[in-house]
């Protein structure tokens, strides 16, 4: 009871990021409880990863807001458990991204969250004309992560990134596996940048079943490459090796 007292505190946001719990001794008295069943709701709350608490220390435990992160990596960790295979992640993604495509270029990209992608698409080309490879391959997935949000849908930015989470493993992986030339590399990323570049003049025109047809090709080829035979049907790795 007194951790779920505490934990809808910070659910609700009455507690936020970085706050400090009162000492022990005032939760004691506040909430009539005796210190080890305190202690109890602590550790509770410690393994929720909902607070930090630093033994010894007279500042209290440390308050910490739910992390995207730390549940997308659960879930990624119940997905292999059921045994999810690669083709199974890129076809989740193949589902949702035209879809949101096809909303935003309904709205013709009139969307809150609209400008920041376009930031991160003249970020991307900043990379490629100063000849950043590595970061430009490392900032894919963020594009892809933006392009859900600026939907406003939490709730399936929230699924986009446990699916990006995964497949960003996957494709570290494949590409250890499976070096490319730095030419086949350069091909690869102005092809990809002038496919992003593309459907967002798409979405700003409202041409919306051209996007949805430009993005659902972009992901099949993308999908071609990630999930061929013999990658398809490897399991999710959410231990990263």
């Amino acid at each position: 009871m007194v951790a779920d007292q505490i934990r809808a505190q910070i659910i609700r946001g009455e507690l936020t990021e970085g706050d400090s719990l009162p000492p022990e001794g005032v939760l004691m008295t506040t909430l009539g409880v005796s210190r080890p069943t305190l202690r109890e709701a602590f550790r509770i709350l410690e393994a929720e990863s909902l607070i930090s608490v630093v033994r010894g220390s007279r500042s209290g435990a440390r308050v910490h807001r739910p992390s995207t992160e730390l549940v997308s990596r659960y879930a990624g960790y119940v997905l292999e458990s059921q045994g999810t295979t690669i083709a199974d992640l890129y076809a989740a993604r193949l589902a949702i991204e035209p879809t949101v495509v096809r909303w935003l270029a309904t709205a013709k990209g009139e969307t809150p969250g609209m400008p920041k992608l376009k930031t991160v698409l003249k970020e991307l080309g900043d990379m490629l004309a100063n000849e950043q490879y590595d970061e430009f391959i490392d900032n894919i997935a963020y594009f892809h992560q933006v392009l859900v949000e600026a939907t406003g849908n939490k709730t399936l930015s929230f699924m986009n990134r446990m699916l990006l989470n995964l497949a960003r493993t996957h494709q570290n992986d494949y590409q250890r596996r499976h070096p490319r030339s730095t030419e086949e590399r350069m091909k690869s990323i102005r092809a990809g940048f002038k496919s992003y570049d593309k459907l967002i003049g798409l979405i700003e025109k409202g041409e919306v079943e051209e996007a949805v047809a430009h993005w659902r090709l972009h992901l099949r080829n993308a999908n071609e490459t990630w999930a061929v035979r013999g990658e398809g049907e490897r399991i999710v790795d959410s231990l990263h090796g």
